[in-house]
Order: structure tokens, then sequence, then C-alpha cells
């Protein structure tokens, strides 16, 4: 029986970016395992500060899981350093790899989830590259991620299969990381969400928990707050709308403060609509859902996405969008959103006011977001996953 050990170690108690992905990839792979005849085990490795304190259990939504566990005893900020030392004599290499297969008990296929995979002699090495900004837009990251080149090339010497997100990412690895393009799968994300995921009585409900009052119509957007996500051209354009249009809607941005999201406020703050211009930080799932399903439009103009799940989760609540034209953004959207060039603020604010003007159109897209998000599911991803695991065993 094919056994898999999947690194879980970007999953913490309120998983987003890379640990969302593989916590629905470990709960997915999980329930396939009786159908599908293999064994999924997990690896897991504390952070430094609770490795000091000897906290080395795994996140609570890990434990849901019935696979195996298995804790790595060394923190993930020492184990990084090997990551990305070219320098490690052939000893200790070698000494290593003979400590992780111990770890791991021998594994079939070695699961490295966050832009690494460790050594193993004999077990197949899969690692994870979801996108290439640190790369390809080195000014839209901070400096950890700026680390990431070092250690993925590095890891590719060892690494037998990588798995991506898009068919964007996969032509960027192609070209700037010069992976064999037989050794590269595409396995796309999937929404957190379902068609019927908010019932009535659960949207009365959030009504009265949510800060804003919904009688106010608004445009929305869904992400960190960052530069790549392009922020600032959302607030020029909604600036124009209420200049030259009058619209009455509000803009609402939900997210955490990445970096660098100081000019991203100062723009706000400068708005001479600035209070109809509402941040919203970190909510729980439900209430995020409640903002996506009454939004008027969904705004997402981001200069480059490895997949761009926001969009997805929008069209499955039945939010119409507009988004921007380039990486992998019409991969997820298909003809079911209005693309725009995200450098052109004026392009993104006629998108919106077609969409606000014409209900009869703001209703055709989002009957093709909702059909277009059917194709994507959790399942999917794992079966694939799983495919591409057997095709290089």
């Amino acid at each position: 029986m094919l056994k898999v050990v999947v690194d879980a170690t970007p999953v913490d108690s309120k998983p987003s970016g890379v640990g969302f992905y593989v916590a629905n990839l470990i709960r997915s792979l999980d329930a396939l395992q009786s159908q599908e005849k293999f064994q999924l085990e997990i690896a897991y490795q504390p952070g430094f500060k609770n490795w000091l304190s000897g906290k080395l259990a795994l996140p609570d939504c890990l434990n849901q899981n019935s696979s195996i566990h298995h804790i790595l005893p060394i923190p993930v900020r020492i184990s990084d350093l090997f990551l990305t030392s070219t320098q490690a004599s052939s000893l200790f290499l070698y000494s290593f790899q003979n400590y992780l297969e111990q770890c791991f008990d021998y594994p079939d296929i070695l699961h490295g989830t966050n832009y690494s995979v460790y050594p193993c002699n004999n077990s197949l090495k899969v690692m994870n590259i979801y996108d290439l900004t640190f790369i390809k837009y080195p000014n839209y990251i901070d400096s950890v991620v700026k680390t990431y080149t070092k250690r993925v090339k590095h890891c590719l010497q060892w690494t037998d299969l990588v798995l991506t997100i898009s068919e964007s990412s996969k032509k960027d690895i192609i070209e700037y990381l010069e992976v064999d393009p037989q050794k590269i799968y595409v396995t796309p994300l999937a929404s957190r969400y379902h068609l019927s995921y908010l019932s009535e009585e659960i949207v009365e409900k959030l009504e009265k928990q949510a800060k804003y009052d919904f009688s106010k119509p608004y445009l929305l957007f869904v992400s960190t707050i960052e530069p790549r996500k392009n922020i600032n051209n959302i607030i020029k354009a909604f600036n124009f709308l209420k200049q030259k249009y009058k619209i009455e809607h509000h803009l609402i941005l939900i997210g955490k403060k990445g970096w660098n999201y100081e000019p991203i406020f100062m723009a706000i703050d400068t708005s001479p609509w600035k209070h109809e211009i509402h941040h919203l930080d970190y909510l729980s799932d439900k209430l995020v859902a409640l903002f996506y399903s009454k939004a008027d439009v969904f705004v997402y103009p981001s200069h480059y996405e490895g997949f761009g799940l926001p969009v997805l989760e929008a069209m499955t609540l039945g939010a119409p969008v507009v988004t921007a034209n380039t990486s992998s953004l019409p991969e997820v959207t298909g003809d079911a959103a209005i693309l725009i060039d995200p450098n052109d603020f004026i392009q993104l604010a006629e998108a919106i006011l077609k969409i606000i003007n014409d209900c009869q159109f703001r209703q055709e897209l989002i009957n093709k977001g909702q059909e277009r998000a059917k194709l994507f599911s959790w399942e999917r991803t794992a079966k694939e996953t799983l495919k591409a695991y057997r095709d290089f065993v």
C-alpha cells in the first residue's frame, strides 16, 4: 500500500494562504484513504517559540484527522537553515537523510508543502511551489519571502515532482527555474464555501454581528492588505466613480495587514470619501461569506497570483467579479468575470460601473460565476494530487 507523509507545518489555528491549502488537502486526502487504498500520515514541526517552551502538539484543526502523526523534534527555523545552506558536508547530509527516513518510518512519498522538501534517500520527494512572486516581482514581497529563491533552488536538486496550482505558475516554474515540464503537475485550489453555504437563518444572525449597515450597497475586496494586491488602484477607481458618477456605494476591504501597507491606508485617509471606505480585519469564514454574498461587485485587480482564491470564493457565493487579465486569474474565471488591465484604474472603474448599472448583465455574471465555481473542489484537488503521486512512484 502506498504510504504518503505530508508536511503539515504551515497549518496553524487560523489557517490562511499555504496553511489553508495544506489543511484542506490533508482533510480531503484523509477522506479518500479507504476508497483509494493508500496510507496518509502527517509530519509537523513546531515553531521556534513553541519548541523552546516544549509545545509540540499539532494544531486542533489537524487533530481531527485519523492519520498517523510524526512530530519532528527540531524547530522550523533550524531545519530551514539546512534547506538554505549549500555548504552542508556530505557526511552531515547523509546523516540528516537517514534521520528523516527513520522519523517518517520510510514512506513511499514525502510531500513538502511550503516551497521545500526534506531530502530522503528512498522516498519520492514532492514539493509545492505555488507562485514565483519572489523571483518575478521582488518589489512585492517581504524579507522572509525573499529567502525562498535560495531554498527552492537548493531543494530542487533532490526534488522528484513539483506540484503547483495553475498553468500560469507551471509556465513560470519552467521559465524561471528550468524545471522539466514532465515533473510539474497542476492541482488547482478550491473554495472554502459551497453554493448553499449561507441559509436565511444564518444570514439573519450574521447581519446582527457584522459591523456594517447592509442597506448601503458596496464594492468588496477580500485578501491581504499589501502592494501586490493593487488596492491603491481600487481606491483610485472608487474615487473616480464617486466624483464623476456619484455612485452611492461604499468600499469594503477585508483582510489582515500584510507588509508595506502604510501607503494603502494613506490613500484611504486622503480620499474625499474616506468615511465610505471601511477596512475590516480578520473575520470568521461565515462573516466573510456574508460580505461576499451581499456585494454588488467583487473587485480583485491583483498584479500577480498563483491562483486567486478570493475570486473563486466570490463566484461561489454569487458576487459578480472584476479582476485582472494577468497571471492565473483568467484560468480561474474563464468567461465568468470582467477582465481588466490592473494598471488602468479607469478601465477598472468602467467595469464596475457596467455591472452596477446593468442588472441583467450583473445576473448573467453571477450565474456564469456559480457554474464556473462548480468545476473546483477539494476532492478534485486531492484526487489529482494522488494521481500525481502514483504517476511518479
